[in-house]
């Protein structure tokens, strides 16, 4: 069914100019009333409706930009633009299609755990309006690899990345058989897989940064992507590793060299921070546990990505998350080392438009592609 019927080249025209506008001025001020995980689920409901509605083609109008000049080659894969969601908006692959409607070049979805889990308690999910940024602790909840590959077996408009993890309950002594079952599950569905070890929500996670468990968890997964893509007759697919904003100068040069050692294609810097310093919002809701992403993000994750690139050389890809809020912030990001670069919070805060913007400002700019 398509209830929208074009009545014209200046209603597109009109639509252009002025519904990327709306959303901070009208539509964020209502949403941002109401608790901000439950907008998240009003949003995908809203979303799916409009696209079954048949709204797809007016969206993709107002927010895709579609240009050559944008593509870039990574991995073996043909990204359209250097713009992705980042993992944790579509955890369960529910929405990928309609939400490359808003001009992604790619997007991620998870992060997926073997078995269902309900993730930590609520409430969960803070704004931190004064700071725009975001605390969340919400605990890796997903409905499972399983329900998430019947999902992605109808076809994909958009490059897909799987972020993986483990449950909650699995002791991280076991945490590899978590990860090889959701690479395994998901090899035939996802264009690339992210490693997540560096996420606060899931209780000693992060232990797994450190660099003997990481690098055996790497090592054992690039050997099943390879036993899959040689009994498939395939290629094997990318394996990045997302890292954490915490780590210390010693632990990022332990991370080169075991992204190096492991020989996996990339690092997504980075996943959220437990810091809180310098923080505008109240106490109450800084004092929340979690990771916080937003713009207190930006410039670390930035000298991280600068950090990782000039100290190894640009020996790998680098897709660069946190933070970015305008097409300077991407564009800083593009320039210390960044192929490609990710959106959560500033997607949230600055809405679809943000997209289109950072494709456009990155056509007009003079940065080559890494």
């Amino acid at each position: 069914m398509n209830l929208y019927k074009p009545s014209g080249s200046k209603f597109v025209f009109l639509s252009k100019r002025f519904t990327p506008y709306m959303y901070k001025s009208l539509i964020r001020p209502i949403l941002f009333l109401f608790d901000p995980e439950r907008v998240h689920y009003f949003s995908f409901a809203a979303i799916k409706v409009l696209s079954k509605l048949g709204f797809s083609s007016l969206i993709r109008r107002i927010y895709l930009l579609e240009d050559k000049r944008l593509e870039r080659e990574l991995f073996g894969l043909k990204f359209k633009n250097p713009v992705g969601l980042a993992a944790g908006f579509d955890k369960d692959a529910k929405l990928y299609n309609e939400l490359s409607d808003f001009g992604f070049g790619f997007i991620e979805i998870g992060t997926l755990t073997p078995k269902p889990q309900d993730g930590n308690p609520k409430k969960r999910l803070f704004r931190l309006k004064a700071d725009k940024a975001i605390i969340n602790r919400m605990g890796f909840n997903n409905q499972g690899v399983y329900n998430a590959v019947e999902r992605l077996e109808k076809p994909h408009r958009v490059l897909i990345g799987g972020n993986i993890g483990k449950n909650k309950i699995t002791p991280n002594k076991e945490a590899m058989k978590d990860y090889l079952i959701c690479l395994e599950a998901l090899f035939d569905h996802v264009d690339y897989f992210v490693v997540n070890v560096s996420s606060p929500n899931t209780p000693g996670l992060r232990e797994l940064q450190d660099k003997e468990p990481l690098t055996k968890l790497l090592i054992a997964l690039k050997k099943e992507n390879k036993a899959l893509a040689q009994s498939k007759g395939t290629d094997e697919k990318p394996i990045l590793l997302k890292i954490a904003p915490d780590l210390n100068e010693g632990q990022l040069l332990d991370t080169i060299t075991i992204v190096k050692s492991s020989e996996i294609e990339g690092v997504i810097a980075t996943n959220t921070t437990i810091e809180r310093e310098g923080l505008e919002s109240d106490v109450l809701l800084t004092e929340e546990g979690g990771g916080l992403s937003g713009k207190p993000l930006t410039r670390h994750s930035t000298e991280v990505i600068r950090f990782l690139a000039e100290k190894s050389q640009n020996a790998f890809p680098i897709i660069g998350v946190g933070g970015i809020h305008s097409a300077e912030d991407a564009l800083e990001k593009l320039e210390a080392g960044a192929s490609l670069v990710q959106l959560w919070t500033g997607f949230v805060y600055e809405g679809p438009g943000l997209v289109k913007r950072i494709n456009k400002a990155i056509l007009k700019s003079t940065i080559e592609p890494n």
